[in-house]
Parts: C-alpha cells; structure tokens; sequence
C-alpha cells in the first residue's frame, strides 16, 4: 500500500516530492504546461495551456475518472502522471495514462518513477490494463513505454490531427497492469 505524499529519489539523486493532484496544483499545471516547449504541446491529447482544460482536468480527479500525481522540486510542478478511465460498462477496467515530464527531468529516471506510481494508483482503481496513446512521430514516447513493458496493439492511420490541420498515425500501446513489477502491493491510500 502506497500514503501519499512522499519523498523520492530520481537516478541521480535529486530529490522530489510526489502526491495526488488537487485543485490547488491548477495555477502550477498551467506554468506547467506553458513552459514546455511548441513540440510537446503540439502532441497533447488536450489543450493544456487552457485554463478552461485544466479546469475539466480537476473536474474528473473530482469526480472519479481520473486519478493524477503531481511532481515537485524546489521550483514547481516538474512532471505529472494520470490515469483516466471511462464510464462505459465494457472498458470500466481500462485506464488511459497520460504522462508528461518537464525537459530538464527527462532521461533521470522521473518518467519510469511516476510511471510505476501511477500504476499502484491504476491497481488502487481496480483497472486491468492501462493504454497508451502516442504519435508516430513520438519515438522517444514509444521506446519509455515499451521498456516499460507496453506493447504496440494497434496503428491507426491518420487518426490525429494536430494543432496545424495535419493527420497523424495513432500507435494505441498497451500494459496488464497486474504485469508490471516495479512496484509492490495492489492498493493505493491517498
């Protein structure tokens, strides 16, 4: 069983702060958000430089589709992981996790931590397996989640458009939640 909050250590030693996701972290997703660079916004499932999209965010942790952590360091909201699942009967047991790290955490080990975290979060939910959505174009993305054991189900031609009128091919991953062992315990108190 995993309380939150609590302290972690990256790869290489910094130190940071996990904790489930609030509506006092709006204005810090939003900085969050604002300060990523065009290409990872351009990749963004939603809008999240939106305040009206943040507010939606909160909106489902509040209500109990989405369960999300928060990252942070000395300066502010570094990476967030969230798991969003739907309410139709035949994939209640499914989550979609969404994961995003600031550019200057990525490659330290921050991904693969509140990746498994999110995990014992998904198990906490009752969720089976969780999916995946990536862009072709994401090969960075692809490899993280492949090493975490993800696996490419299907490619969707040109199935997205980005934020310039593009289509883009959709790689739909997916993982057993009960496969992934980096964590141990299969609940979660927040």
């Amino acid at each position: 069983m995993t309380t939150y909050p609590k302290s972690m250590k990256l790869s290489d030693g910094t130190s940071v702060d996990v904790r489930p996701m609030t509506a006092d972290d709006r204005d810090a997703a939003l900085a969050f958000a604002r300060g990523l660079p065009e290409e990872d916004l351009l990749f963004l499932r939603v809008d999240l430089t939106d305040p009206e999209v943040v507010d939606d965010w909160i909106a489902n942790l509040e209500n109990g589709q989405s369960s999300s952590l928060v990252v942070y360091d000395e300066s502010g909201l570094i990476g967030y992981a969230t798991v969003h699942r739907t309410s139709a009967r035949w994939t209640r047991r499914i989550g979609e996790i969404r994961i995003n790290v600031a550019p200057a955490y990525r490659n330290r080990g921050l991904g693969k931590l509140i990746t498994s975290e999110i995990f014992d979060v998904a198990r906490g939910m009752g969720l089976r397996k969780l999916m995946a959505n990536t862009i072709v174009d994401q090969r960075a993305a692809q490899a993280v989640l492949q090493r975490l054991g993800f696996t490419t189900e299907a490619l969707l031609a040109d199935f997205v458009d980005d934020q310039e009128g593009n289509t883009r091919d959709l790689i739909v991953m997916t993982h057993d939640v009960d496969g992934h062992s980096d964590q141990v315990g299969d609940r979660v108190q927040i």
